[in-house]
């Protein structure tokens, strides 16, 4: 299929990769009416063999704005407790949250639930097809694929992005590069049956040269992670249930009567990301523009706030509604936050593994420090779960601007569900029928208290713009400027915050 510049084509988006990233992203633009093609590599089904087993606060969020966190809680258990290293706990009961816990749940829940939306939404899905080229234009990307009988077609759209993990063709074809380090040469996997239940829903532990992690899917399955330093092999290096059995004996004392296991896999673990998360018209999210340690469970998480991040922003800017510079905001956003979540992460993984007795003791002097002092254990908590990071703010804006939005009660519901219709929402204590309001754009909200600050909320929950006691004009203009992001700001006021 071909496509010319001044076709459709100019309005049209391909995401390549069918992980959670990528559907999330593809069913958000083509529930905003973008026409959306997904391209993956692999034939059609979705994989019940996957890594990521737990959901943070914030992607639970994300997911209650689109109709889906409550479904998926029925698929797993919740964790309000997480042990790091043997002398610090983190309560999760205490996030200011709809959602104070981690779900443990298979990836493969989140992606059932994902899929369903995007093909709902009309998401065409283009199984089989791997990207072989790629070339852009000022007006639009032309994409080669090749199909499973070996034939090239070339697909083209407005836009590309790369949701197609660590080894990314699309990335390769931008020419970026993939810099930085393995942490772990080799981790095993395994999902596997055990004769004897563990007390929680999480056991990890590590004793001398081994540590194992047991997570329970909560339909009898469980989820088995390890590494023993001791035997650091290739990724393609054979692995059966003995020595899964073995590194879970050591690490944790015993291995519950494992048996019967339906998957065991080996990789190594790298910290990666890509310099850019832009080039021209062409986007990566998701592992394709990072990759870190499973320390904290945050790789699916991150990446789905990628998604959740662009989404909107792509959406506005194909559709005309917004100017394209918007797209610039998604990297100078995203870009740090996956920078801070390698960092966290690696922290994590190299104190979890100190051998030498000097790192040991810093190591307890850190979880000390963590446990004893409250703003430091909140920013852990904040970082870990996604809820505390947010966005630069220009100067002289609100303290709020940038920052994420609980789920507050309004007159009439609550925000998660006022976001559902993928708009911006103003939350007035004053009447608004202004700009937006009128043509659907904008959904308006009234305080259920008597708050009398004004919030404009972007479709990612996160603020655009606030004030205290706002007149109509000032929110005309603020709502003007978000909505199209073309129109000057009056009066000195900063302007809505990407």
């Amino acid at each position: 299929m071909n496509g010319t510049a001044g076709t459709a084509t100019h309005r049209t988006v391909i995401v390549v990769g069918s992980g959670p990233t990528g559907l999330l992203l593809a069913g958000d633009l083509a529930t905003a009416g973008v026409a959306v093609t997904l391209v993956e590599k692999r034939p059609r089904g979705i994989s019940n063999l996957s890594r990521a087993f737990g959901v943070h606060a914030r992607t639970l969020e994300q997911l209650d704005a689109r109709g889906l966190a409550d479904e998926l809680l029925t698929t797993g258990d919740t964790l309000t407790g997480l042990r790091l290293f043997r002398h610090l706990s983190l309560d999760l009961s205490t996030l200011p949250s709809r959602f104070p816990f981690l779900l443990v749940t298979p990836q493969y829940e989140v992606e059932r639930l994902l899929e369903r939306r995007a093909r709902d939404a009309g998401v065409e899905f283009a199984y089989e097809s791997e990207v072989v080229g790629l070339r852009q234009d000022d007006e639009g990307v032309d994409l080669d694929l090749r199909g499973a009988d070996g034939t090239v077609v070339t697909r083209r759209a407005a836009y590309v992005v790369g949701a197609d993990g660590h080894r990314s063709a699309v990335r390769e074809a931008i020419g970026l590069d993939f810099p930085g380090v393995s942490v772990i040469k080799s981790l095993i996997l395994a999902d596997v049956r055990l004769a004897r239940k563990p007390e929680g829903v999480l056991t990890v532990d590590g004793r001398g040269d081994t540590f194992a992690m047991i997570a329970s899917f909560g339909d009898g399955w469980y989820r088995v992670m390890g590494w023993n330093r001791r035997n650091e092999v290739s990724d393609d290096a054979p692995l059966d249930l003995d020595e899964v059995r073995e590194i879970t004996r050591r690490a944790l004392g015993t291995d519950y009567g494992m048996h019967d296991a339906r998957w065991l896999s080996r990789f190594h673990s790298d910290e990666r990301q890509a310099p850019r998360y832009r080039v021209g018209r062409v986007f990566l999210a998701g592992d394709a523009a990072h990759i870190h340690s499973p320390a904290g469970g945050q790789g699916m998480n991150t990446g789905l706030q990628d998604a959740a991040n662009l989404s909107w922003k792509l959406a506005a800017v194909v559709q005309g509604r917004a100017a394209e510079r918007l797209l610039d905001s998604y990297e100078s956003e995203r870009h740090p936050v996956g920078r801070a979540v390698l960092r966290s992460s690696g922290g994590l993984v190299r104190l979890a593994r100190a051998r030498n007795p000097l790192l040991r003791a810093v190591r307890t002097l850190v979880a000390a420090f963590v446990d004893l002092v409250p703003p430091v254990r909140r920013k852990v908590l904040g970082q870990l779960t996604g809820i505390g990071y947010a966005y630069p703010a220009p100067r002289g804006a609100h303290r709020l601007t940038g920052t994420r939005v609980p789920d507050f009660a309004l007159r009439d519901g609550r925000l998660h569900e006022a976001l559902r219709g993928g708009r911006f929402v103003l939350i007035t204590p004053c009447a608004y029928e202004g700009p937006g309001a009128r043509d659907g754009r904008l959904t308006v909200g009234r305080w259920a208290g008597d708050r009398r600050t004004t919030v404009l909320v972007r479709p990612d929950g996160y603020v655009a713009w606030a004030a205290e006691r706002a007149d109509t004009a000032d929110i005309e203009e603020a709502v003007v400027r978000a909505l199209t992001g073309r129109t000057a700001a009056r009066r000195g006021t900063p302007s809505p915050s990407w």
